[in-house]
């Protein structure tokens, strides 16, 4: 496995020891760009007709910082704590889900119409854990990672990328494992829901086991 290597836990912060220069990337860069289009597969998740989310994890941002490396061609230990200081943010943390929420849309027109009436949708996302057809949910709402924030969001209209993480507790992740868990959007203008697969479940599980 090139991105996570035997017994380093899925969620501890990347390192300049981590990024390999580019010489040692290219080497593997093809192995490594197939194992996340794979995990990545797995891991993207689709809520209604415009959004989607990608669930990130130490793999996923190792790969985030290669690339933009290698896009850049940059050489520096400063450049590359740069790109480390942007992206460890969004590794989760012991009982965290990460993701990079996308509002995909597709020409100037949807756009106009959607960016608008999307505001605030980075805090409307949620985890909700349970069969609803009992009404016995546990509810975890997203939050938002305050420099990334201030960056992306604006009160009259929305990015159409953002990072958010949710935090579930002991009962929560003991639940997440052994029953049915959606991911939704509970926005005035977007209401929408999708039951996680068993496959995205245990891709999921498995950075919390690693940890």
């Amino acid at each position: 496995m090139v991105g996570l290597r035997r017994g380093d836990p899925a969620m501890r912060p990347l390192t300049l020891d981590d990024i390999v220069d580019q010489r040692e990337y290219e080497r593997e860069r093809e192995d490594f760009r197939r194992e996340v289009i794979a995990l990545k597969r797995l891991r993207r998740v689709g809520i209604g007709p415009v959004v989607t989310v990608v669930f990130e994890n130490r793999t996923t941002m190792r790969f985030q910082v290669q690339e933009m490396a290698r896009a850049e061609k940059m050489a520096t230990d400063e450049q590359i704590r740069h790109e480390l200081d942007a992206y460890n943010p969004l590794i989760p943390g012991p009982g965290e889900l990460s993701m990079t929420l996308f509002i995909e849309l597709t020409n100037s027109e949807e756009l106009r119409e959607w960016l608008p009436k999307l505001v605030g949708i980075e805090r409307d996302l949620v985890l909700e854990i349970g069969d609803p057809a009992t009404g016995d949910l546990a509810v975890v709402r997203a939050a938002v990672d305050p420099a990334h924030e201030a960056q992306l969001t604006r009160e009259e209209i929305t990015a159409s990328v953002h990072y958010v993480r949710l935090a579930l507790d002991e009962a929560q992740r003991d639940r997440f494992a052994g029953e049915p868990v959606r991911i939704a959007v509970d926005h005035s203008d977007y209401r929408y829901a999708t039951e996680l697969n068993p496959q995205t479940k245990a891709s999921l599980l498995s950075d919390w086991d690693e940890d």
